[in-house]
């Protein structure tokens, strides 16, 4: 999964989220350098991504990508599965998208010293550009594709990977709605482990 549904499946908890929400830019034991909840909230995005590599509705997704992205499907399909939340949100939260978006900003913000500094970089340009509501548009998905092509150095081809949402929607969708719910309820059994 990509930022919002890390974040969103941190259990509301400011500290589970940031630590989701970074940790792919902390390696090894070095999650132990944070306080508890940080670290479950790193914990946890390890156990999320190695859950939706391994679920067998995500590989369906992958098999729907045109062949040419490689080992880049699962990033697409994790941004795909984004979108997809970002437009049902409101099957999930109570609260708005907006909201939801607004209030980890400003947990951004307030915790902004004890972030990476590669995640530091990136901040600005994801509170500004509001990354997190910008998934529920296609817009907003071909940018971060876009994105994601110039950090492989246009090797990844994903700035085309579009057109593969648009050609596969309603069975993306449908794919989305059987995985998500399961990695939910996963993701909140986990926690309680951590």
């Amino acid at each position: 999964m990509n930022f919002l549904a890390h974040i969103y499946l941190s259990d509301n908890n400011e500290n589970i989220q940031l630590g989701n929400f970074f940790a792919d830019s902390v390696k090894g034991k070095k999650y132990l350098n944070y306080p508890d909840e940080i670290q479950k909230g790193i914990l946890l995005h390890r156990f999320i991504d190695s859950y939706t590599d391994d679920h067998p509705q995500v590989r369906i997704s992958k098999r729907r990508l045109d062949p040419k992205y490689g080992l880049y499907k699962g990033i697409i399909i994790d941004i795909f599965y984004d979108h997809f939340l970002a437009i049902n949100w409101t099957d999930f939260c109570r609260q708005s998208l907006h909201e939801f978006s607004e209030l980890f900003y400003q947990n951004l913000e307030r915790n902004f010293d004890i972030l990476p500094e590669n995640t530091k970089r990136m901040v600005p340009y994801l509170v500004e550009q509001s990354w997190l509501e910008s998934y529920a548009t296609f817009e907003g998905i071909e940018n971060v594709l876009k994105g994601m092509n110039r950090r492989t150095q246009l090797r990844s081809q994903m700035d085309l990977a579009i057109s593969d949402l648009q050609l596969s929607y309603e069975e993306l969708e449908t794919d989305f709605h059987i995985f998500f719910p399961e990695l939910m309820e996963s993701s909140k059994e986990k926690l309680k482990t951590l």
